[in-house]
Order: structure tokens, then sequence, then C-alpha cells
């Protein structure tokens, strides 16, 4: 057992600060793209989502520039964006995706401006890469606190507006109906995807932050219809994906035949991507020995019918 343990953790791992820090700020992260990207998968905006995460670049570009915080940076932007997107959108689906459209056009031409000042003006293409695809083992523990708040806030607004948000979810036009102030939860509900994506961000870059607030969301609608147990099972499985990623991001240094390392982006991508393949393919295999079952049923009913 202990030599099995030794080929899994590699020497150092628990004790090292830049993989505790990793382990505690990916794991916060993974809760809060967990819940929120259950209520993201079921008001089919994964598009905004997407969006905010490109609007993102924008603010993590422009606070590298003037050598502010990335995470700030991160934050000021999505929830910038998040606000303009309710401000010209409206309740309909087509509606939002115009405004979502309309906003990421803009953040698209803005961030290509701040990066190519980030490589010209610091002579260095590693913000670039920083801010595209992230550098978990490289936050600072300073950043384990403000996460921690950001998440909880985050998570207690969804608290609070639950009942209304998952009503408006499902059916705007009956959520109004029963007086729910559908504009505002929509708003409320923005701005805690705006704080998802922006701690995303900082742990797998900003490009890539919308595999985690989607991918275990949508892997866990396709088991359970029950929103408050999707929120919990996409939230562990969330934690259990990042925490792996960083796992094997930190063994891969001794993989050959580089030695040099794989980035956590692209392995927590992976995992996520193929849990949902996984669940993906058993899910259809199920449904396709019902129905085979069924019509062996029906078969039999016809053949007695007949006879």
């Amino acid at each position: 057992m202990d030599s099995l343990l030794h080929h899994v953790f590699q020497p150092g791992f628990f004790s090292t600060q830049e993989v505790r820090t990793a382990l505690i700020v990916g794991g916060v992260v993974a809760v809060v793209s967990g819940v929120v990207g259950v209520f993201t998968v079921l008001r089919g905006q994964s598009f905004a989502g997407h969006s905010l995460a490109d609007v993102g670049t924008t603010g993590g570009s422009g606070a590298f520039l003037v050598g502010a915080s990335p995470l700030l940076g991160f934050l000021v932007f999505t929830l910038a964006g998040a606000g303009a997107m309710e401000l010209i959108g409206i309740r309909r689906a087509r509606g939002r995706d115009l405004a979502t459209g309309i906003v990421l056009g803009v953040s698209l031409g803005v961030s290509a401006l701040f990066l190519y000042w980030d490589t010209t003006v610091h002579n260095t293409s590693g913000a670039t890469m920083t801010i595209l695809f992230g550098s978990i083992f490289a936050i600072s523990t300073s950043t384990v606190p403000v996460a921690a708040v950001l998440s909880a806030v985050s998570l207690a607004a969804i608290v609070v507006v639950y009942r209304p948000l998952l009503l408006a979810s499902v059916d705007a036009d009956m959520a109004a109906a029963r007086g729910v102030r559908v504009r505002l939860i929509g708003l409320v509900y923005l701005a805690t995807l705006a704080i998802a994506v922006g701690l995303s961000a900082i742990t797998i870059g900003s490009i890539l932050s919308t595999a985690l607030l989607i991918g275990p969301a949508a892997t866990v609608v396709r088991v359970t219809r029950r929103p408050g147990l999707a929120m919990l099972l996409a939230a562990l499985l969330g934690v259990l994906l990042t925490w792996l990623g960083v796992l094997l991001a930190y063994d891969s240094y001794t993989w050959p035949p580089a030695h040099h390392g794989w980035p956590v982006s692209f392995l927590v991508v992976a995992l996520i991507f193929a849990a949902y393949l996984v669940v993906e393919v058993s899910t259809g295999l199920g449904a396709w020995r019902r129905n085979r079952r069924l019509e062996r049923a029906v078969s039999g009913d016809r053949v007695e019918v007949a006879g």
C-alpha cells in the first residue's frame, strides 16, 4: 500500500505550499462553478458563460497592463459584462443571445488590443499564457481568503434566490405571472455567474473556464433531474476532477520522455470531457436497452393477440 501511494503521490506533494494553495483555491472554485453551472445549463445560457470568460480575458489582460491583480481584472470586467448583458437583453432566449453576442464582440476586440500591449510594452508573452490558460501553481496565498469570500457571497446569493431563480429558469413567463421579478433575479444570477467565471479564470484560464462551469453540471444533469442533488453532485465532481488534475500535473514532471510537466488546465479539461463522455455513453446505452426491452414486450403482446 505504501508503495502504491508513493507512485500516486510524488514526494513533496502535500508539503509543497504551491500545491496546497492550488488544492484549496481549485476546490473552492469548483464548488461555486458546479452550483452556478447547474442553473447555467437549466437556463440554456452556456453561451453567456463562455462570453463572460472572454470578457474576463479583457479584464485580466488590462489588469496585467497596469500592474494590478489579474483576479481583480477578471471580476470587474465579468461583472460589468454581466450587467451589460442584462441591461440590453430581454427575457427571451433570442434576446439574451443577441445581448451576449454584442458584449462578446466588443470584449474580444479590446482584449486583443490589451494582449498586444502586454507583449509589446512589457516584452513578455507569459502574461498571455497565464491569462488564457491559467497558472494554478502560481496563485498567491493571499488569493485564498479573497476566493473564499467571493465564493461564499456567490453561494449565499444562490441560496437566497433559489426558488424564484429555479422557477424563472424553468419557465420565465410563469415566474413573472406569479410575481417573480424576473429581471432582478436574472441580474443576481448573472452576477454569480460572473464571479464563478472570474474565479475559474485564475485556475484553468479564461478561455477554458467554461469547461469547469458547464462540464460537471452538464454531466450530472444527465444523471438526475433534481436541481438540489444536481448542484451537490456537480460541486463534488468538479472538486474531484480539479484535484485529480492538480495531482496529475504534479506527477507529470516525472513522466517520460520530456520531464517538463503537463499543464493543469489541459488535464482538468480532459478529465471533465472524459467524465461527460462516460456518462453520455452509459446513458445512451441504458436508453437503448430500455427501448429494446420495450420493443420486445410490444412484439410479445402482438404475438399473443395474434394467437
